[in-house]
């Protein structure tokens, strides 16, 4: 989805990169809200006191984030988990971001009792709100979209599971494969179609899901920690350069090239692997690309601003 992606990735970054991303209530806080005159001043004992009540409503059980999560290994009742998709020549990863996370919610939520695929195509097609289709679009506004709107089901491409599954076939994604090569990430988005496919009941209202709420998670490494520990994964973005598409195994981090766009993606754990932490992440570029379509990316240090635009929300 490269560059179209990448103007409308970056607008919703302009706002948080106007400021220093800084742990709350910390003295470099203090002293930055003081060194830019603004129209009041802070007093770091002021914060001490502060910090001590809020810690324990925010912060509590901090010491106890194991080193390693893997979602898949934490719900294994929950398929959805395991699932790698397919994209295809679509800029479309912002709505595979957010139907991938929201169906692994979904399951986690009612422990195990609802597994469903919510559709990736229901979600591109039809949220007028959320940017271009598959020219780009709003990681935020399609969790804000699911809570509104409300998504039907929808699996893999001619997979005939669910209400809505995904037209726009399958391709190789930088890599050679049985599929044919990738024609870009732009191009036509599908029409949207307020009803199943043939043969599919229930109806398309009747086969919505809603989100209670949607939201931004803090731009802190525990903060998106503790999310993922308890509700599940969550939807995240970066700035990709031209190495990542290279990518295989081990824990990515970005030394060589260009930047060509963004790219949003879901981050189900995290990890330590040979000294170097990492996000655990899915892709939606199939299962020939990197590890089986899963990859590694350096945590805590907000690489390529992996850990600026974090999304969620939690399932009615």
């Amino acid at each position: 989805m490269w560059r179209a992606a990448f103007l409308l990735l970056a607008a919703s970054l302009s706002v948080s990169l106007a400021r220093p991303h800084l742990k709350p209530l910390s003295s470099e806080m203090v002293n930055y809200i003081n060194k830019i005159n603004t129209t009041w001043t802070v007093r770091l004992f002021f914060f001490f006191l502060i910090t001590f009540c809020f810690l324990l409503v925010q912060y509590a059980g901090d010491k106890k984030l194991p080193q390693q999560f893997d979602s898949r290994e934490q719900w294994p009742n929950c398929p959805t988990l395991k699932e790698i998709r397919d994209q295809g020549s679509c800029g479309s990863c912002w709505a595979f971001g957010a139907a991938e996370a929201i169906s692994d919610r979904v399951c986690i939520h009612s422990n195990a009792k609802v597994s469903v695929e919510i559709s990736s195509e229901d979600l591109l097609t039809c949220c007028e709100t959320c940017g271009m289709g598959c020219n780009g679009g709003y990681p935020s506004a399609a969790w804000d979209y699911w809570t509104k709107q409300g998504l039907v089901s929808g699996g893999l491409y001619e997979s005939h599971i669910g209400c809505r599954p995904y037209t726009i076939a399958p391709c190789e994604h930088h890599v050679n494969g049985s599929r044919p090569s990738c024609s870009g990430e732009g191009g036509d988005t599908p029409q949207c179609t307020l009803k199943c496919e043939a043969g599919y009941t229930p109806s398309y209202r009747e086969d919505k899901h809603f989100g209670k709420t949607s939201y931004t998670v803090e731009s802190d490494e525990e903060q998106i920690q503790h999310e993922i520990e308890k509700n599940g994964p969550v939807e995240g973005a970066f700035t990709v350069y031209e190495d990542f598409v290279l990518y295989k195994s081990g824990v990515y981090q970005h030394v060589s090239g260009s930047a060509v766009g963004g790219h949003a993606i879901k981050i189900l754990g995290w990890g330590v692997e040979d000294g170097v932490p990492y996000w655990l992440c899915a892709n939606s570029w199939n299962t020939d690309w990197g590890d089986n379509g899963f990859f590694k990316f350096l945590r805590g240090s907000d690489h390529c601003g992996i850990e600026s635009e974090i999304v969620a929300g939690i399932p009615k």
